[in-house]
């Protein structure tokens, strides 16, 4: 099969770590486990499972209890008669058409990302699956990214995702220079504690060809005027008169 669907994708994910041994078993000569597989007597323990996989009672009580203090759904229910989309029910609960609305609280939205992410029958799926599946059943105006930026801190997922970018080129690597100081490389070091001339930063200046290199104290809001001369006289006068750099 050449294109996976997005089930197929996430199984592999979480099974390429292992060490395993996969073998092809023709489903014509899998008639036992085939036939095990469509008796009735298992639809029940099937739909138990899935029933599962919902988000526990206690959490969706917890949402519903805090609707009440939350004043965004305040100024919802206050303009119910201007916004079709929402409704109260019977117990004065919130709901965007059938998904319940859950108020802004940081701790609820983070346990209802994890219940939909982290358990173990959830398989880490990715930020499009992940909040495909629970706007069937809730919303809230940022859920989009608030999902995408959950999936992001997961280090799970960081760990196992399929790279999907194309693969780099070759590093091209830079001409040995002729002569030293002929090329330089430079870098700077920040954030140091200031000095008594108010010196915070390292400018780090490198001949390419003896690796030699030269530390000069400066200030962070150097501009390029003054780096200038600071090399040409650091280096280029006082140091560096010797060989054809200049």
């Amino acid at each position: 099969q050449r294109d996976l669907n997005m089930r197929q994708r996430r199984w592999l994910e979480l099974l390429k770590d292992y060490d395993k041994n996969i073998q092809y078993h023709p489903g014509k000569a899998n008639v036992v486990a085939d036939a095990l597989s469509r008796k009735s007597g298992m639809f029940a323990g099937i739909k138990g499972y899935w029933a599962s996989l919902r988000v526990e009672p206690d959490l969706i009580s917890q949402i519903k209890e805090a609707q009440k203090e939350d004043s965004e759904i305040w100024t919802i229910v206050k303009n119910l008669d201007k916004q079709v989309e929402f409704r109260l029910d019977d117990d004065n609960v919130l709901w965007q058409d059938t998904r319940l609305v859950v108020p802004n609280d940081a701790i609820l939205r983070e346990a209802l990302l994890a219940e939909a992410h982290s358990l173990p029958f959830s398989v880490y799926p990715g930020s499009t699956k992940m909040y495909h599946d629970l706007k069937q059943y809730f919303w809230w105006s940022s859920m989009k990214r608030d999902v995408a930026t959950f999936v992001a801190r997961c280090l799970i997922c960081q760990q196992v995702k399929i790279e999907y970018q194309r693969a780099s080129g070759l590093l091209q690597q830079l001409d040995i220079p002729v002569w030293k100081w002929d090329e330089i490389s430079m870098n700077f070091v920040t954030g140091l504690p200031p000095t008594q001339r108010r010196h915070d930063t390292i400018w780090v200046v490198v001949d390419r060809l003896t690796k030699s290199a030269h530390f000069l104290p400066i200030r962070k809001d150097y501009s390029t005027v003054p780096l200038q001369r600071l090399y040409q006289t650091e280096t280029h006068v006082s140091r560096l008169v010797f060989g054809k750099a200049y």
